[in-house]
């Protein structure tokens, strides 16, 4: 059994309130926390500025890169990958890589509009050279992936223009496949920043040489009583029709 030193078995003996110097720690530690900063939602002029504000404010992807969502995200990727022998992921949208890091991809390429997302998520995978983190217009032609991903994405982009360039950009990047993880359903959000699209019209109307393979419903479907654990999005797996 390991020995305890006197004084220190005294000091474990006796209550907080005999020791002012342990009382005084304590109440500092008290103000710094109810002192500390908090993240204030920043408010929404467009998409691209929300995104850079939030996350320069301390903000994070959202609930969904988080908990069972993660989870549930990465067990479904990360089989789809492994079962159709694919080599390389390129991601719009990827965000402060909180999803990536349960991600079992050979090579990855991560897009994103927040230049402060981007440092974040190249700092956090520095050692890894599989990665590589791009800014959305420093995108190419020669930036493609069997898998173009996008996750939580669609949902968010609330201009028509941006969502245009949007979808067009992933399914120009896709070789294979194009997997979707949103809405699709035509409806405004309950934030500015949320707008709900029925996206796989815009893609029977622009990208007819993809087909839907499979969708797979969300394990936790939306629950207003819990909403930092369900969601609204569902997977939507697109193959690209050979010949």
């Amino acid at each position: 059994m390991l020995a305890i030193p006197f004084a220190v078995e005294v000091i474990l003996n006796r209550p907080f309130e005999t020791m002012p110097g342990v009382m005084n720690v304590l109440s500092k530690v008290k103000r710094f926390v109810k002192g500390a900063p908090r993240f204030v939602e920043p408010q929404f002029d467009t998409s691209a500025r929300y995104w850079e504000d939030r996350y320069r404010r301390g903000g994070n992807s959202g609930a969904g890169s988080y908990s069972n969502l993660a989870a549930f995200k990465a067990e479904v990727l990360n089989e789809f990958v492994a079962a159709n022998a694919v080599e390389s992921v390129i991601e719009f949208g990827s965000g402060d890589g909180a999803q990536l890091q349960l991600a079992a991809y050979p090579r990855y390429a991560g897009v994103d509009i927040s230049h402060t997302a981007l440092a974040v998520t190249r700092q956090k995978f520095a050692g890894d050279s599989s990665k590589r983190f791009v800014h959305s217009s420093d995108v190419t032609d020669e930036d493609l992936a069997d898998v173009a991903l996008s996750l939580d994405v669609i949902y968010h982009l609330v201009e028509d223009d941006v969502f245009d360039a949007y979808m067009r950009n992933l399914f120009a990047s896709a070789i294979r496949y194009v997997i979707v993880y949103a809405s699709n359903i035509d409806a405004q959000g309950p934030s500015p920043h949320v707008r709900h699209r029925e996206f796989t019209r815009w893609i029977e109307s622009n990208r007819p040489d993809f087909r839907l393979l499979k969708k797979i419903p969300n394990l936790y479907p939306f629950s207003e009583q819990d909403p930092q654990h369900t969601s609204f999005a569902d997977f939507y797996i697109f193959e690209r029709v050979k010949g």
